[in-house]
C-alpha cells in the first residue's frame, strides 16, 4: 500500500476550491476497468475506454485499462483488445486468488494499483460486478464514487470530472465534482456511451504488478458457478430494434399490439417502470433509470409520456419515434418523429404497413 498522505477536505465557500490541493497533483492519467467473465469482455469496457479517450485527450494524459484475473485467463488478449478501442497501456495482475470474481481479493488488488501509479480517473461499468467492485474500492481509497453516470465530462475551471446522474427519482439530473479527493471515480451503465470504432493497427505497453495476497487470507470462497438459465432470453440492452409501451395503452390486452409489432420488425419488447410494476411485463424488460439503459437504431415508443426515469434510458437510440394522443407529452421534445393518436389504432396500423412491406421485398427477392 502507498504512503501517500491522506486527501484534506476542500476549503473556500461552499466547499468548492478550484485549486487541486499539491499532493494531489501527482495524480494523472484516465483508468478504465476491464470487466471479463469466462473467457469474454464485458461490452461496457469498450465503451468506456471510447469514453475515457475524450477525457484525457482533453485533460492532456494516458489512457489505460485495468485487468485482473487468474492464471488461465487471456489477459495478454483482453489488453491487445483494449489497445484497439483506444487504451495507450494496461496494468495486469494475474494470481490464483483472482480466479473468479470475489470482492477481497479484486479491491485489494486495484487498490494497490491505484495507489501504486496513481490515476486521477478510474471509470467502471455499473454491472453487478462492477457495481460491487467500485463501491468497495473508493471505501477502501476514501475518495468519492459517482453511479449510473450518464455523461461525463470535464470540468473546464478545476479540471475536475464532471459526472451527470439522475438524481430524487430520475425527476432531476445532477453534475458531481470531487474536488479535493483522487482518483475521481465514476460508474456507467451498459449502453449509456456510444461504442468507439476499433482500431487494429493501435498497440500499447503491458504493465504487470503482483497481488500479496494468498488464499487464506480471502473469506470468501468461490465453490461453483452456476449459470442463470434465463439470462440469454432478453438482451434488451443491445438490441437493435425495441417497441416500448407504456400505461397509456390502458391494459396489459392492449399490451399484445407492441409484441406484434416488435415481433413484425424482428425487434424486442420494452416497457416502462409503472407497467412492470404492475405485471404486465418482466422486469427484465423495463427501460429506464431503475431498468435497463439501451440504445437501438430505432426506438419506438407508444403511450408514454416521456418523463425523465425513462428518458434516460432511451434517449441515446439513433431514431425515436413516439406516439401518444397527448400533443403535449414530454416525449415530443426529444423524439426524432412524433404521431399524435390513439396508440391501439397506430401500432396495428404500423404493424400491417411493415408486414406488407417485408412480403414485397421478399417478393422482389425471390
Amino acid at each position: 500500500m502507498s504512503d501517500a498522505p491522506a486527501p484534506r477536505k476542500p476549503a473556500g465557500r461552499g466547499g468548492r476550491n478550484l485549486e487541486l490541493p499539491e499532493h494531489l497533483k501527482a495524480y494523472k492519467g484516465v483508468w478504465v476497468f476491464i470487466e471479463h467473465d469466462r473467457g469474454s469482455v464485458h461490452q461496457v469496457s469498450w465503451e468506456l475506454l471510447g469514453e475515457g479517450r475524450m477525457l484525457a485527450d482533453t485533460l492532456g494524459v494516458a489512457l489505460s485499462g485495468v485487468l485482473l484475473g487468474g492464471p488461465d485467463d487471456n489477459l495478454t488478449a483482453f489488453a491487445n483488445e483494449a489497445f484497439t478501442h483506444g487504451a495507450e497501456a494496461c496494468y495486469t495482475v494475474r494470481d490464483a486468488v483472482l480466479d473468479g470474481y470475489r470482492n477481497e481479493p479484486f479491491t485489494r488488488g486495484l487498490t494497490d494499483l491505484v495507489n501504486k501509479y496513481r490515476p486521477e480517473i478510474v471509470l467502471l461499468g455499473a454491472t453487478t460486478m462492477g457495481r460491487d467492485l467500485a463501491g468497495s474500492v473508493a471505501t477502501t481509497l476514501q475518495t468519492g464514487l459517482t453511479a449510473d453516470c450518464t455523461e461525463l465530462k470535464i470540468d473546464p475551471t478545476s479540471r475536475a470530472l464532471a459526472a451527470t446522474r439522475p438524481t430524487f427519482g430520475g425527476s432531476l439530473l445532477c453534475t458531481i465534482m470531487t474536488l479535493a479527493y483522487r482518483p475521481q471515480m465514476a460508474t456507467v451503465r451498459p449502453r449509456v456511451m456510444a461504442m468507439p470504432k476499433a482500431d487494429t493497427k493501435r498497440s500499447g505497453a503491458i504493465i504487470e504488478d503482483t497481488l500479496g495476497m494468498v488464499e487464506t487470507d480471502i473469506v470468501t470462497k468461490l465453490l461453483d458457478f452456476i449459470p442463470d438459465a434465463n439470462t440469454s432470453k432478453v438482451n434488451l440492452a443491445y438490441a437493435d430494434v425495441i417497441v416500448s409501451g407504456g400505461k397509456g395503452l390502458k391494459n396489459p390486452e392492449n399490451f399484445k399490439l407492441i409484441w406484434d409489432l416488435a415481433k413484425t420488425l424482428g425487434g424486442d419488447v420494452g416497457a416502462t417502470r409503472p407497467v412492470v410494476q404492475s405485471g404486465w411485463v418482466a422486469a427484465e424488460r423495463q427501460v429506464g433509470q431503475t431498468g435497463k439503459t439501451v440504445r437501438p437504431k430505432l426506438y419506438i415508443a407508444a403511450g408514454i409520456s416521456g418523463a425523465i426515469q425513462h428518458r434516460v434510458g432511451m434517449e441515446a437510440a439513433d431514431v425515436i419515434v413516439a406516439i401518444n394522443n397527448d400533443p403535449n407529452a414530454p416525449i415530443f421534445d426529444f423524439a426524432h418523429f412524433g404521431i399524435v393518436g390513439n396508440a391501439m389504432t397506430i401500432l396495428p396500423a404500423l404493424t400491417e404497413a411493415f408486414r406488407n412491406h417485408f412480403a414485397i421485398r421478399r417478393m422482389k427477392a425471390a
